[in-house]
């Protein structure tokens, strides 16, 4: 999103914005070991994941982006499902989108990380990533 619009990601080797990471909020310790592994099959190199849990809600998501890998690996979390994509590939990003269905997973909220959102609380994003799903699910 640049400036309240949102940009279409495009399929190239260009880097999105921010750091390389992943932020996952919402799954089970063993829904996280199966994206776990689910990331190792598509070879990403580097690729930083942070487990996010209730007690983040009010972290800012750039905070939250710069933890050690595999921070709240194993804990509960009944946050909505989320994935947020940070500083990863445009290529990488659709890789992921396409391939993650196949997991049988529950459907997470999908964002990636940009200079607004990375400045807004955890909460805040995940209301926001909310209402954009019911307006895009009301125009289908």
């Amino acid at each position: 999103m640049i400036n309240g619009t949102f940009e279409k990601v495009g399929k190239t080797a260009k880097n999105l914005y921010g750091p390389r990471g992943m932020l996952v909020g919402g799954f089970t310790p063993e829904d996280q070991e199966v994206l776990l592994g689910f990331l190792e099959s598509l070879q990403f190199k580097n690729l930083p994941v942070v487990f996010v849990s209730d007690t983040d809600n009010e972290t800012l998501i750039k905070e939250l982006i710069s933890r050690p890998d595999r921070t709240g690996r194993g804990m509960e979390s009944n946050l909505d499902r989320i994935i947020i994509l940070s500083g990863i590939t445009e290529n990488e990003f659709h890789q992921t989108l396409s391939t993650y269905r196949a997991l049988g997973l529950l459907r997470p909220l999908w964002a990636t990380l940009t200079p607004t959102s990375e400045t807004w609380r955890l909460s805040a994003l995940i209301a926001e990533l909310k209402k954009e799903r019911s307006a895009m699910e009301k125009k289908q």
